[in-house]
């Protein structure tokens, strides 16, 4: 029985099946001798497209993942969440939108100081990395997203976050104004009952 898949592909998907992380098509290439995989990674993809699993690529490396359409077939029923903090979640929103970022840059942007512990969770997790420096006084470390991080929320580069309009059609950001009206609609509520 065949497969319909030249040697190289198949040699392509065998190195993907045992890789213990995501690869580049360059790591890909010097795992096979220097072979040009790119039009094998392509029907390759195409090969697994409408299966149960799938070859899709996040951040520049491809993987191989459980269609989306199936993956609440494979969800244990009792899953250890571990939620991250709101300045964690806010460090981490920060840092994707902005990067690469110091911490004093996320710091003037949430407006409070942001502990060490909250980089270092991120940095656990897989999410987030150490940039490198940024020139100037003082030389601070500057901070970045992971392939992981683009996997994890199902992004194929950070082009794909949401844009502000999304969020808020989504719910997720109130307007301003809308917060502040109903505070002082609260507020006038108070005196009338106090009156």
């Amino acid at each position: 029985m065949t497969s319909g898949l030249n040697d190289l592909e198949r040699a392509v998907e065998a190195a993907l099946f045992a890789a213990e992380a995501p690869m580049s098509a360059d790591e890909l290439s010097r795992h096979l001798g220097g072979a040009e995989v790119a039009e094998a990674l392509e029907a390759l993809a195409a090969h697994y497209a409408g299966r149960g699993i799938e070859l899709v690529m996040r951040g520049g490396s491809w993987h191989f993942q459980t269609a989306p359409d199936l993956a609440h077939l494979l969800r244990r029923e009792r899953e250890d969440v571990r939620r991250l903090s709101r300045a964690a979640t806010e460090a981490l929103a920060i840092i994707a939108y902005h990067e690469p970022v110091s911490r004093a840059e996320i710091e003037a942007i949430r407006g409070v100081q942001t502990a060490k512990g909250t980089l270092d969770v991120l940095m656990e997790a897989g999410w987030v990395r150490v940039a490198g420096r940024r020139e100037g006084p003082g030389r601070p470390t500057i901070y970045a997203t992971t392939p992981a991080f683009l996997a994890h929320f199902g992004l194929e580069t950070r082009r794909d976050l949401p844009g502000i309009e999304e969020l808020r059609a989504a719910g997720l950001l109130d307007p301003v104004e809308a917060v502040f009206a109903g505070q002082m609609d609260d507020g006038a509520e108070e005196l009338d009952e106090s009156s």
